[in-house]
């Protein structure tokens, strides 16, 4: 069954280490969860060396599908957490969703 309600796609990239931080953030401002992917670095703060070998830097991604009307209130949550507002720390951005299935219980009392 699809659901045509309004919901968020908010993705998060931070470095390894910091998704925990994210999730337990999103969790406190009203998300459910989130899920968490593995990822690397290409951007121009990843290009760090050691011993002359190139770093592969690791990215955790979260994925957090929100209902529309709460997506600024947890983005701001994940950006004060992440400390996003400072530079190399991540990034996040929202994207909305068309169409989603799979989370019925989010739509149970519309």
């Amino acid at each position: 069954m699809k659901i045509d309600s309004k919901f968020d796609l908010i993705v998060t990239i931070v470095n390894k280490g910091t998704c925990q931080t994210i999730v337990k953030a999103s969790k406190e401002a009203g998300a459910e969860g989130g899920t968490i992917i593995l990822g690397r670095g290409t951007g121009i703060r990843e290009n760090k060396t050691l011993l002359g070998i190139p770093i592969e830097p690791e990215k955790e991604i979260v994925l957090t599908i929100v209902p529309e009307g709460d997506t600024d209130r947890i983005l701001d949550a994940i950006i004060k957490a992440g400390k996003l507002d400072k530079p190399g720390a991540g990034i996040a951005f929202v994207l909305d969703l068309k169409k989603v299935t799979g989370i019925c219980h989010l739509c149970a009392s519309e």
